[in-house]
């Protein structure tokens, strides 16, 4: 018997030379092993060549230790399903008004913190300053001091965040 015909091996016997279940064989196939012949009936099984089977297993071993990822053609369609059930997810979150759009919650949070810090640079130290000259009672700085920061906060939470035309809010860069 020829070098050959000694490498050729059903399933159960590739699985008794490597020292592994025969469903370790199959799960070796889905990733990727390579075979001679696969099944295609009753009575005919799947034949492997162990040194082809040995090369493939090296080759899977050096892609491991150098951080290759290795995936098997099942591994990537799961992938690929995984993916396409989060878009389509995705797709529904948006269709019910459950997905904001980022640029406009980006522009809103803009527009409110240029107010905020319009309210507190300008009115805000000015209404205070009206109020406290000459004042030196500590308990009337934090009456006046709380009583305009609830005033900002009050005209914050008014605002109208979707009205985007508002130009009475100065952008965020003019305000700094």
């Amino acid at each position: 018997m020829d070098t050959q015909a000694k490498n050729r091996v059903n399933r159960s016997d590739l699985a008794s030379v490597f020292g592994i279940a025969p469903t370790t064989v199959d799960a070796w196939v889905k990733a990727g092993c390579p075979y001679l012949e696969r099944p295609t009936g009753r009575g005919k099984g799947w034949l492997f060549d162990t040194a082809a089977v040995s090369r493939w297993r090296e080759q899977v071993a050096a892609d491991a230790a150098a951080g290759k990822e290795v995936q098997d053609e099942a591994a990537l369609r799961l992938r690929k399903l995984a993916a396409e059930a989060k878009r389509a997810e995705l797709d529904l979150a948006r269709e019910m008004g459950q997905v904001a759009d980022l640029a406009a919650v980006e522009r809103s949070w803009s527009r409110i913190l240029a107010e905020l810090q319009s309210n507190l640079c300008g009115s805000f130290v000015t209404r205070c300053e009206k109020q406290l000259l000459g004042e030196t009672d500590s308990r009337a700085f934090k009456r006046v001091l709380l009583s305009e920061v609830h005033s900002s906060l009050e005209t914050l939470a008014d605002m109208d965040i979707g009205d985007e035309e508002d130009s009475s809010i100065p952008a965020m860069d003019q305000a700094l």
